[in-house]
C-alpha cells in the first residue's frame, strides 16, 4: 500500500514538473528569431481604414471574380502604403457580402442592408443580376447615401433615368464594368458581322440565318428585341427564331434541336448564368451546325473548356480582357498576375480591381472621406487601366469606343482562349477611313470545324 502511495506521489510530482516546464516555455512564435538573424520588415502603419463591401454571388464565378479582383487591388494598395486621406494614411479592408443573387435576387437586398447596418462600409462595389441590383441600389443610394460602383450589371436603366433625372438621389451610383446594354449590343453586332462574313466567304451562304438563344432575364431585353428588329436587316441576316431558357437551366437540348430545325447558320447567344455550361457541352455533343457568337459569361473562364468536356471549343463570346490582346500596357501584367494568383483567366467582373483604384484616387484627390467631395472627384476620373481608358459620362456610365473601353471578342480555339475582335476594325469608314482599331496579338475568328463539315457536305 505504501509503495503505491509513493508511486502516486512520484507521478503527480512529475506531471506538475512537466506542466511547469511547459508553462514556463514561451510559444515558439513569440521568441523565434528572424531567419538568418535579420530583422523583419515592419508593415506600413495606418491612421485608419477604408471599408469597401464587395457584393455578389460569391459561390458563382461572377462573385469569385469580383472578390479576387478587389483583393488584388487591396493588397497592392496596402503594401504600397495605403490611401492618403489628407495628412493621414488609411488601409483598405474588404468585406465580402454573399448576395446569392443568381438564385434569390430579392434576398440579396437583405444581405446588402445587413452589411450596411452591421459594418457601415464607406463604399460598396459589385452587383451582378439586374433583378437584384435594381432594388439594392435603391437602398444604397436613396436610403443610405453611399457610393456604389457597379461591377457586373449592364442594364442601362440602373443609371439612365436615375442619375440624369434626379441627380441628388442617384449621384452615388457609377458603373465601371461591363459597358451598358446598348454598347453590348454594338460590340456583339460587330462580332456577329465578323462571323457572318466568315459564313459568307467560307460556306458560300449570302444571307446567313440567325437564331437567338437568350436566358430569360430582364438585363438582355434590349438585345433580344433590338437585334432582330434593327441590326439583323442592316447586316443582311435572316432571323429564324428566338429561344429563352432559364439562366439556371441544366439542359438546353430542346432549344438546340429547335435551332437546328430552324436551319440557322449562326446562334446569337446572350447568357450570363450557369446555363452557359450545358449550352456549350450539348452544342458540341450534338454537333449543332451553327456558329455561336455573342455573350456567354461561363465561356469567359478558364474552367469552361474542361467543364464542357472540350465540346465548348470554338464558342465565341464578349469579354473585357484577353491574354493575347494588349489593350493597354497594364493588360498583360494584370492578367498574368491574376492567373498566377488565382489560376483563372479574369472575366469582366474582375475589374473590381480598377474600381478599388478609382475609389483610392478619388479619395486622395478629395483629401477627405466626405461623400459629396469623393463623388465630385469620381466624376473627374480619367484613368488607364487593364481594360482601357476609364472616363465617366454625364450619367456616370463608362464611355465606350475607340480610345476608351471597347471590350474584346474571345474564342476558344483548340483549347486556348484567344481574342478575335477587334481585328482590323474600321469604326467610321466614311468619315475616318484611315482609322483602324486593333490590339497587338489578336487573331482571326474561326468557324467551328463541325459546322464547316456539315454545311460543305463533307
Amino acid at each position: 500500500m505504501k509503495g503505491k502511495y509513493y508511486l502516486l506521489l512520484t507521478l503527480v510530482a512529475t506531471l506538475v514538473l512537466l506542466l511547469g516546464l511547459v508553462g514556463c516555455t514561451p510559444a515558439a512564435d513569440d521568441t523565434a528569431p528572424p531567419v538568418n538573424g535579420e530583422e523583419e520588415e515592419p508593415g506600413p502603419e495606418f491612421d485608419g481604414e477604408i471599408k469597401i463591401a464587395v457584393t455578389g454571388p460569391m459561390t458563382n464565378i461572377q462573385g469569385e471574380m469580383m472578390w479576387w479582383g478587389a483583393t488584388m487591388a487591396m493588397e497592392e494598395i496596402n503594401e504600397a502604403g495605403g490611401v492618403a486621406v489628407g495628412d493621414e494614411k488609411y488601409s483598405i479592408r474588404l468585406i465580402q457580402v454573399e448576395t446569392d443573387e443568381i438564385m434569390d435576387p430579392l434576398g440579396a437586398v437583405s444581405a446588402v442592408e445587413n452589411v450596411i447596418v452591421s459594418e457601415d462600409p464607406d463604399f460598396l462595389i459589385g452587383g451582378f443580376r439586374t433583378e437584384a441590383v435594381t432594388p439594392y441600389t435603391d437602398l444604397v443610394a436613396r436610403d443610405y447615401q453611399k457610393i456604389f460602383l457597379i461591377c457586373g450589371a449592364a442594364t442601362n436603366e440602373l443609371l439612365q433615368g436615375r442619375v440624369d433625372e434626379d441627380y441628388e438621389t442617384w449621384k452615388y451610383l457609377f458603373r465601371v464594368t461591363p459597358i451598358r446594354s446598348t454598347d453590348l449590343v454594338r460590340v456583339t453586332m460587330l462580332m456577329l458581322h465578323e462571323v457572318a462574313m466568315a459564313v459568307r466567304e467560307e460556306l458560300g451562304i449570302a444571307a446567313p440565318k440567325v437564331a437567338i438563344l437568350a436566358e430569360a432575364l430582364e438585363w438582355n431585353e434590349a438585345l433580344v428585341q433590338g437585334a432582330p428588329a434593327v441590326y439583323f436587316p442592316q447586316l443582311g441576316l435572316e432571323h429564324v427564331g428566338t429561344f429563352r431558357p432559364s439562366a439556371t437551366a441544366s439542359d438546353v437540348t430542346t432549344e438546340l434541336r429547335g435551332i437546328e430545325a430552324s436551319g440557322a447558320h449562326i446562334i446569337y447567344t446572350i447568357m450570363s448564368g450557369p446555363v452557359g455550361i450545358p449550352f456549350g457541352k450539348q452544342w458540341g455533343e450534338l454537333e449543332i451546325p451553327a456558329c455561336p457568337v455573342g455573350i456567354n459569361v461561363e465561356a469567359q473562364k478558364s474552367g469552361y473548356f474542361p467543364a464542357t468536356d472540350g465540346f465548348g471549343d470554338y464558342d465565341y463570346t464578349l469579354n473585357t480582357f484577353a491574354l493575347n490582346a494588349n489593350i493597354t500596357d497594364q493588360t498583360i501584367p494584370f492578367m498574368t498576375k491574376f492567373m498566377d494568383k488565382y489560376g483563372q483567366v479574369p472575366n469582366y467582373n474582375a475589374d473590381t480591381y480598377t474600381a478599388v483604384y478609382l475609389l483610392k484616387e478619388a479619395v486622395e484627390r478629395a483629401g477627405t472621406m466626405d461623400t459629396d467631395a469623393v463623388i465630385v472627384e469620381m466624376e473627374k476620373t480619367d484613368r488607364v487601366g487593364p481594360a482601357g481608358r476609364i472616363v465617366f459620362d454625364e450619367i456616370h456610365d463608362v464611355i465606350w469606343g475607340p480610345g476608351y473601353v471597347t471590350a474584346v471578342g474571345i474564342q476558344w480555339q483548340e483549347g486556348d482562349l484567344v481574342a478575335c475582335w477587334p481585328y482590323e476594325w474600321r469604326p467610321d469608314p466614311q468619315n475616318a477611313p484611315d482609322l483602324v482599331v486593333g490590339f497587338d496579338g489578336v487573331v482571326p475568328y474561326q468557324i467551328p470545324p463541325h459546322v464547316l463539315r456539315q454545311w460543305r457536305g463533307e
